[in-house]
């Protein structure tokens, strides 16, 4: 950034960040409106981002605190809100006493772990009689049966890269039932359909994915630049429209 700059140059990570923020966070915030969401209540972000939720939250709980978590933090801002605290830390090796919380969210966080129901049912301790736990991470559909030959291999390519990165494809479906099996109560659950042609945010969430993010696909030979260009330039027809992922979204209450 020169010294004259009006704003600092995002990197890619902040702008597939925010990008990411826009596209989620409306269903996140309609999940926790629906819940009895108090002014009072103490937060925890797990994973917290560029901390659009953390603010969020910090508003809806003015009077309580959120506790914004994450292995790089450098792009939260801990001066948004009064409430708001910042905390550096594998989730893995962070604990907390118990009923600490009476919100704790994770989002795309547990698909990454080696044993996603052992933190479901210590962050179960975490929260306070009443409490809640919202969960969101990602179902990655089978391939083979997209719509488009082309579709077909920008899929293969890119859950290839994200599961040799550490992310188990399938976890999501199993988020109610880790609720469930941590001694959580009303579970429930909500599926969004996600892919091309499912919304404008989805597209161009795509579309920048794979112009920022699409090289070392191409570096390992499973894209060239041309599929990657004619995969961007067809997001919008119709007869291309797919459901290539979901969206689990879980939330569970404690009542003892």
């Amino acid at each position: 950034m020169t010294e004259n700059a009006a704003e600092p140059v995002l990197d890619t990570e902040a702008v597939l960040g925010r990008l990411w923020e826009r596209n989620y966070d409306p269903a996140t915030q309609g999940i926790i409106e629906d819940l009895p969401l108090e002014p009072h209540w103490r937060c925890l972000d797990v994973g917290a981002g560029l901390g659009s939720m953390s603010y969020w939250m910090s508003e809806r709980a003015h009077r309580g605190s959120v506790l914004a978590l994450d292995v790089e933090t450098h792009n939260i801002d801990e001066r948004r809100a009064p409430n708001l605290s910042v905390r550096r830390a594998d989730v893995t090796e962070a604990d907390f006493e118990p009923r600490s919380f009476d919100l704790v969210l994770f989002r795309a966080v547990l698909s990454y772990l080696s044993d996603p129901e052992e933190l479901v049912a210590r962050a179960a301790r975490w929260l306070s009689p009443g409490g809640w736990m919202v969960a969101e991470d990602f179902y990655f559909m089978p391939s083979e049966d997209g719509p488009s030959a082309l579709g077909r291999k920008v899929v293969d390519a890119y859950t290839k890269g994200a599961s040799e990165g550490g992310m188990d494809m399938r976890m999501a479906r199993r988020l109610p039932a880790m609720l469930s099996g941590a001694g959580l109560d009303s579970v429930d659950l909500r599926l969004r359909p996600l892919g091309p042609g499912q919304g404008a945010e989805e597209n161009e969430l795509m579309r920048r994915r794979m112009e920022l993010q699409g090289q070392p696909l191409v570096d390992d030979g499973l894209l060239t630049s041309e599929e990657i260009s004619e995969f961007n330039a067809m997001l919008e027809r119709p007869e291309v429209r797919d459901v290539t992922t979901l969206q689990f979204s879980a939330w569970g209450q404690r009542t003892a």
